[in-house]
């Protein structure tokens, strides 16, 4: 292929993925999947090596990247299969991210596979939304491990009706298990039309030019890095059940375009659930290292062939069973970018920006009596590290995540909530040549009797400026004008008054400076 049949190549296959994401979300019930957009969808090849991704969400994406080889290799594909899984030990991220692959077959050949991942607001958790401050997995609901939903074209009742009866509100998860299916038939169709029009050898040769190209852009982009090792540690504040301070430490070696993370020096598992599987801090570190990259680098494996990454087995990074991680996806990842930032500030300097607001401010709520029945899960923004170039921007989604919020139109037409403020957290960025962006405040008036989930980082350690840069001010969680600790679970009763207050962004370079 010429450089412009290849481009077109790349872009037909990020076609495929972005309408099953459309598919997903016009078939989904849940807020989550289809107000907020928790979900990301990928193509990948008969190998499970990635082919492309929408841009979706990161920590979904690296992980399935990561894991997607051991999932399908195991298994006897035939056509019209699906396989359903969210074991976070066996490619998965935490429990309420339920993954759904397909293979993709031509003229009888195995071609590749379509993925999607959506976040499931309820997951048989014992609290609701299915986030609790957890030191069990089994705690967090539901363990799939890889299993056919699918056969052959026809759903496996038993298969189905033992995951719908683990849920609460039957209707919307069925719904939105559906909604992923759907999705991925869709991908099927797409991608057999791609390989059928080109042919199985041209597809093929096509994918490995793909990866080929790939592969030297991230090379010459991680090639401007100077050789050398470059090593940073932060903290996360605490894991929920008494342990603070919890250190995550990186060493990166950079040689010749190439780069391995080592988190040796990492703290050991906890009781808590701020632990990663290893296919979460994979996806921290992908991500990290595409960001070096130049934007049109194809999202493939190709990319991630320079990177390569260890943590201790029993350690935070790369726990074992049957250890907590509901916090450790969506936490613990964003704090592994934070060090690998720092890392790569001491090399280059000129392309990092200061520490954004560090949590995805989780708070997952519900209720379980009959008639006030009802899950909900979001995650909130916050101020976005400033950098050489510019300041951070205010109330973002950052890093690891970027789903939208959720409409408090929304929220308040499906809940008995009330939203009573929804906006930025002024003067929260930290200050400097570059400010860093402000966090939000979100209020929340319960309207009858709920169960609430927090789990929330940077309240006790700020996020970091760079550069003689301030840091972002810490977040604070009240209710009823009290304190909370960051990660917590409580009930609360009519009329109580919910308060988050995120993080802002650190600041970069000295505040008196001038150009």
């Amino acid at each position: 292929m010429n450089g412009i049949e290849l481009n077109i190549f790349a872009s037909r296959l990020g076609a495929v993925c972005d309408e099953m994401g459309a598919v997903l979300r016009n078939a989904a019930f849940s807020p989550n999947i289809r107000d907020r957009l928790d979900y990301s969808c990928a193509v990948f090849d008969a190998e499970g090596e990635l082919c492309a991704q929408a841009a979706h969400i990161p920590v979904h994406l690296g992980s399935m990247a990561f894991a997607m080889g051991d999932l399908v290799g195991g298994v006897s594909w035939q056509p019209g299969d699906q396989l359903v899984v969210n074991d976070p030990y066996l490619g998965g991220t935490h429990l309420p991210d339920v993954t759904l692959i397909a293979p993709v077959f031509v003229a009888g050949a195995l071609c590749g596979f379509v993925a999607n991942r959506a976040h499931h607001a309820d997951i048989g958790a014992e609290s609701p939304g299915s986030m609790p401050v957890s030191t069990r997995l089994a705690d967090e609901g539901l363990i799939i491990p890889p299993t056919r939903l699918m056969v052959g074209g026809s759903i496996d009742r038993p298969v189905f009706e033992a995951i719908l009866g683990a849920t609460r509100n039957r209707v919307e998860s069925q719904g939105d298990f559906s909604a992923q299916l759907s999705a991925n038939r869709a991908g099927e169709r797409a991608l057999a039309e791609l390989v059928a029009s080109l042919g199985r050898p041209a597809f093929r040769a096509g994918l490995i030019e793909l990866n080929g190209y790939a592969e030297r852009l991230a090379v010459d982009a991680l090639s401007r890095l100077p050789d050398g090792d470059y090593a940073f540690t932060d903290l996360l504040d605490d894991d929920g059940q008494g342990h603070t301070d919890i250190a995550i430490q990186v060493r990166l070696a950079a040689r010749a375009g190439r780069i391995h993370a080592d988190f040796t020096g990492t703290a050991a598992q906890v009781a808590g659930n701020v632990n990663c599987p290893l296919s979460v801090v994979a996806a921290a570190v992908y991500y990290v290292c595409r960001c070096l990259m130049p934007a049109h680098t194809p999202a493939c494996a190709g990319a991630f062939r320079p990177i390569t990454l260890t943590a201790p087995v029993g350690s935070l990074l790369n726990a074992t069973p049957p250890a907590a991680v509901a916090a450790g996806n969506v936490e613990t990842s964003t704090r592994v970018v934070d060090v690998m930032m720092g890392a790569l500030a001491q090399a280059q300097p000129e392309s990092v920006p200061a520490a954004s607001h560090g949590s995805m401010n989780n708070l997952a709520m519900g209720a379980d009596q009959q008639g006030n029945r009802w899950d909900y899960y979001e995650t909130i923004g916050g101020g976005m590290g400033a950098g050489p170039s510019g300041g951070g921007l205010s109330g973002k989604q950052t890093h690891m995540t970027n789903t939208l919020n959720t409409p408090v139109e929304v929220l308040e037409g499906r809940f008995p909530l009330q939203v009573l403020r929804y906006g930025l957290r002024r003067g929260s960025g930290g200050a400097g040549h570059r400010a860093g962006g402000d966090g939000l405040v979100r209020e929340y008036r319960f309207l009858k009797p709920a169960q609430v989930s927090l789990l929330t980082e940077r309240r006790r350690h700020a996020p970091w400026g760079l550069a003689g840069g301030q840091a972002g001010a810490s977040g604070v969680n009240l209710l009823n004008g009290r304190p909370l600790p960051p990660k917590c679970e409580f009930s609360v009763q009519a009329g109580d008054v919910l308060r988050i207050e995120t993080p802002g962004g650190g600041g970069w370079g000295d505040p008196g400076s001038v150009e």
